[in-house]
């Protein structure tokens, strides 16, 4: 095997970028680049690791060999060893091996750039670069009317490994698998998204993804890398959004990993107190050195560019933003102005969404975040975060505590699903019933809910109606559509049986139909982050358990009057105040025998009468039925008055008009 040939991708311009954190495109830097030098094909390697004192490439291709093939560190203070070896290919494996200049530490690196790692549990890096030619370009051209604030998103969170397994085989499907099922299944169910958890990858399958090593490849579990664009493709090929699980809040200690990686605090925060998680075991990015933002960022600008990923859900965001958090008194230090608040965190997720929203201003990034953290989902220019949107995890505490309790206690409890309405347009919400919702003892959605078996199928069908008819773009987590028994299980699948049986197959039905509701109905999406969109009928009947309200459009005709009964009592001839005189049809009713309710309470065509009732002039009366919603909407359409068109006088000078010579008779009295 040749000697290093010294070499550099970089320029002094990209140097001072990294120096000052603002290169966004490192990846086309560092890590490993099949390329030719002076006629000869090998590959390029650079990786930074600053307190090394000697740092060389050991493969497959040199029998793992310290001291072979050494890097040769910049002169510029940059802390970057690079160099070329001519020989190395395609599929080489490699790692980093890194004597540190403090007490000669010395440690085994996976590549932090490498586009493939092997199949866990092995961890070594695999030189890779696959050309792929993307057949999305109808979904790029339309993709910022799909994943605008004032359209309908619908996301179905996946977790590759147990959404469905080939269990006779005993293992995963493969990204090309999944290409065909997955995207199918998606298709069919009628959302507009779908959430991967975390594809980076990872050592640890009980992780479930989110203690990355390996932040720029698609994890080996289901194939190779260009496999996994092939997924990303197919699902823009079908009208689907693809949202990607990123993780830029901690990373484990793994010994091939980001952890004491020149033997330093490199990634990591040097001191404890900032720099480790107790409740994950895992360490914390350093925000504010220069170098880890620009890593950071350009993490996430890899996944929209080569991936052609639509968004980014940020993980654990709160985490990020609060010092103190999941800390006692004594395990934490107040910022410089005393507070609890981590500066350098927001200052950072600030800057990584400017990043994004410059370079891609047709995706989205969703973050979860737990706290009243304020002005999360709102521009940085307003002294916000400057996320597209955030979880309301709120409303989903709230709702799931109201429907766990019993219908006869639900009276004394209204001010739980109300309460959501107080602070609803505060953010850009997203409603989710997320992975984490069914975990832990937690149950599964569908065993949360109280009752004999018909009832339960109905709480969970009023739970969902309630949810898709809420301000809001919505989540659901795998399974949870059709009603999934059992806690989910990360080893093993889904529970596909299950659907041979009526409820089930019921409740499948339900979700697909609402999703084509949400898309179908402006009212549910064109205001969804505005208060305009929302206003309540009767939030007060606390005694019979029903909430009825209407959600709004940009058109008045496009506008919905929704009325929801909690209680398995039917209310029959409900007395219900309306917005203005007309007809007003039925348009979506849970309780229909498709969806395995009892299909005993549709309502026919309503004309209002003049009896004002809630505070309105009109009024109609309806049935709803037990543990059910219903959703109205007007047929005859209101159309404007017709205005006197006024014509004003032109401020440009015009030629006269020539006298006619056309002889006239005189005018006779």
């Amino acid at each position: 095997m040749a000697e290093v040939i010294n070499y550099s991708l970089f320029t002094d311009f990209d140097i001072d970028l990294f120096k000052s954190g603002k290169h966004y495109r490192l990846y086309e830097k560092f890590g490993s680049h099949i390329t030719t030098v002076n006629g000869v094909e090998g590959v390029y390697f650079a990786v930074w690791a600053p307190s090394a004192q000697m740092v060389s490439v050991i493969g497959d291709f040199n029998f793992w060999t310290e001291g072979e093939h050494k890097l040769s560190v910049r002169w510029d203070s940059s802390g970057i060893w690079e160099g070329f070896i001519p020989g190395v290919g395609k599929g080489s494996k490699y790692k980093y091996k890194i004597e540190s200049n403090h007490n000669g530490i010395k440690t085994e690196k996976a590549d932090p750039y490498a586009r493939r790692y092997e199949h866990n549990p092995k961890t070594a890096s695999i030189v890779w670069e696959e050309p792929y030619t993307w057949k999305d370009t109808k979904w790029m051209k339309k993709r910022k009317a799909n994943n605008a604030l004032d359209a309908p998103f619908s996301v179905y969170e996946v977790h590759l490994g147990s959404w469905k397994k080939k269990v006779e085989e005993g293992r995963f499907m493969s990204y090309l698998e999944m290409a065909d099922e997955l995207v199918s299944y998606v298709k069919d169910m009628n959302f507009t998204h779908v959430e991967l958890m975390p594809v980076m990858e990872f050592p640890y399958d009980p992780s479930w993804g989110y203690q990355v090593t390996g932040y720029f490849a698609p994890t080996s579990r289901f194939g190779y890398p260009e496999e996994f664009k092939l997924l990303v493709d197919k699902f823009h090929q079908n009208d689907i959004g693809i949202i990607l699980d990123w993780v830029p809040s901690h990373f484990p200690e793994d010994a091939h990993g980001l952890g004491l990686f020149d033997g330093s605090a490199l990634y990591e925060h040097p001191d404890p107190k900032k720099g480790y998680h107790n409740d994950w075991k895992s360490l914390i990015f350093n925000y504010g050195r220069n170098e880890v933002k620009s890593f950071l960022i350009s993490n996430a600008i890899f996944w929209l560019d080569q991936y052609h990923a639509d968004g980014l859900r940020v993980d654990a965001v709160a985490s990020m933003l609060f010092l103190d958090y999941s800390r006692e008194d004594g395990e934490w230090e107040p910022n410089m102005f005393g507070g609890r608040e981590n500066l350098e965190a927001m200052s950072f997720l600030r800057e990584m969404n400017e990043a994004v929203y410059s370079a891609f201003p047709n995706v989205q990034t969703i973050a979860e975040e737990s706290t009243a953290f304020p002005m999360v989902s709102k521009p940085t220019f307003m002294g916000g975060l400057g996320f597209g949107m955030k979880w309301m995890m709120g409303w989903m505490h709230d709702t799931l505590q109201y429907f766990t309790k019993e219908p006869v206690y639900r009276q004394f409890h209204q001010n739980d699903l109300t309460f959501s309405m107080t602070y609803a347009f505060t953010e850009n919400f997203m409603l989710p019933l997320s992975h984490d919702e069914v975990v832990y003892g937690k149950k599964s959605i569908l065993g949360r809910m109280p009752g004999d078996e018909w009832q339960r199928f109905a709480n969970l069908r009023l739970l969902y109606s309630y949810m898709f008819t809420h301000p809001g773009t919505k989540l659901l987590f795998q399974g949870s559509e059709f009603g999934q028994s059992s806690e989910w299980n990360f080893e093993g699948s889904l529970d596909w049986h299950l659907l041979q049986y009526a409820p089930h197959k019921g409740v499948q039905e339900l979700v697909k139909d609402l999703n084509i509701l949400y898309k179908n109905e402006p009212a549910l999406y064109e205001k969804q982050f505005s208060e305009e969109g929302f206003e309540w009928i009767d939030y007060g009947d606390s005694k019979n358990s029903v909430f009825t309200y209407i959600r709004k459009g940009n058109n008045e005709n496009d506008n919905l009057v929704i009325a929801c009964n909690m209680t398995p009592v039917p209310k029959e001839k409900y007395k219900l105040g309306v917005p203005r005189k007309g007809k007003l049809k039925e348009v979506f009713n849970s309780d229909l025998k498709t969806y395995f309710g009892s299909g005993q309470y549709s309502n026919k065509v309503k004309t209002t009468k003049a009896d004002p009732w809630h505070f309105r002039d009109q009024s109609i009366e309806i049935d709803i039925p037990p543990l059910g919603m219903i959703v109205f909407k007007y047929e005859n359409k209101v159309t404007p008055k017709s205005k006197k068109i006024v014509k004003s006088k032109s401020i440009v000078k015009t030629k006269p008009k020539a006298k006619s010579t056309k002889k006239t008779k005189p005018k006779t009295k």
